[in-house]
């Protein structure tokens, strides 16, 4: 509405000095108008500068934080993460030099990224609705433990998602169980794949990290930009929801946020807030380097929601983790027949 009466008065203000030009364009003011006018528009070409130099000064400081924070970064994150293996979950299309910065701090922390995973689109396509019905059937059948009963495709979906990604074969904890091989496989296959693999996983996941995409943008600076869908921040919820339940701990990291979307629904969900870690703005260095920081804060059991928002803390603060002990489980041996009693022995004979 000020852009708009603004727009109005400059309007008005146009046609008046128009309108008073022509009157007196060829009288006593002609003079004085001209160097009103002119001092005018000095006046505005100064502001411009001297915004545009404060513009420049603050990207070059910001710039130099970066470069101080990159390099200082590794001594910062040095044992964090010893020996972690974290995957690393993309929801939508996360920009792919913030997710490499992620895992650049995640390794300097001392953390291995056991999986790369992206959720594509047809995860939440409402066409496919059927499908991924039937997917999550047979995928309940490898579980354990399972969904209840009437959790519903979604919650199925992700629970699968998150067993596959960190199930541990009990007889040799550094490799990937068999259901949880045949869970991701199932999820990736077909024409209708709800993931993409970068590479085979081999290993399962001490602890996950999700990386979501900002909103799309409006396509034209008239329109709005689209809200958020609903249902694909419900589906997004259970994914998040899952890998913190079956891992050490999970991070979710945003760049910026709206209402209504991933970050914001799960910062505005007092359940949800209180059980799983939260990073604001991984786009960029500070972002990047919180991440390891937080996850390692959260498996010491310091849940918190970082960035420079209000209501956010600005660093996480680490702690010392114990080592990482992944021992076997050796299957009890089956019990040796009993013998029989001497006396019915001598009885039988």
């Amino acid at each position: 509405m000020i852009d708009f009466r603004y727009h109005i008065v400059s309007l008005i203000s146009v046609f008046l000095a128009l309108a008073v030009g022509i009157a007196l364009g060829a009288g006593p003011l002609e003079q004085t108008i001209g160097n009103t006018l002119t001092g005018q528009v000095e006046v505005l070409r100064q502001d411009r500068d001297a915004l545009r130099a404060e513009l420049d000064r603050s990207r070059t400081t910001a710039d130099r934080q970066g470069v101080f924070l990159e390099g200082a970064a590794p001594r910062l994150l040095a044992g964090t993460l010893t020996d972690r293996r974290v995957a690393v979950v993309s929801l939508g299309a996360v920009d792919e030099e913030s997710r490499v910065g992620v895992e650049e701090q995640l390794a300097d922390a001392g953390a291995t990224v056991s999986a790369r995973v992206q959720v594509t689109d047809l995860w939440t396509d409402p066409t496919l609705r059927s499908f991924r019905q039937a997917l999550a059937a047979n995928l309940v059948t490898y579980l354990d433990p399972a969904p209840a009963t009437g959790a519903g495709t979604e919650a199925e979906l992700a629970e699968a998602l998150a067993q596959g990604l960190t199930g541990a074969d009990p007889a040799a904890p550094d490799q990937l169980s068999e259901p949880a091989g045949i869970i991701l496989e199932l999820l990736a296959s077909g024409e209708s794949e709800l993931i993409t693999v970068a590479e085979p996983v081999a290993a399962p996941a001490d602890a996950v990290v999700v990386l979501v995409a900002d909103q799309p943008e409006a396509q034209d600076e008239d329109d709005a930009a689209p809200e958020p869908d609903a249902d694909v921040v419900a589906a997004h919820v259970a994914i998040v929801s899952a890998a913190e339940a079956r891992s050490e701990g999970a991070v979710l990291a945003g760049d910026t946020t709206v209402p209504g979307d991933l970050v914001t629904t799960v910062l505005a969900d007092g359940d949800l807030a209180a059980g799983l870690s939260t990073v604001t703005g991984f786009g960029t260095v500070t972002g990047q380097v919180s991440v390891p920081l937080a996850l390692n804060a959260h498996i010491g059991g310091r849940v918190g929601h970082y960035g420079f928002a209000d209501g956010l803390t600005a660093v996480p603060e680490p702690v010392t983790l114990p080592a990482v002990v992944r021992t076997p489980v050796v299957p009890e041996a089956a019990p040796a027949p009993a013998e029989a009693p001497a006396d019915a022995e001598t009885s039988a004979g």
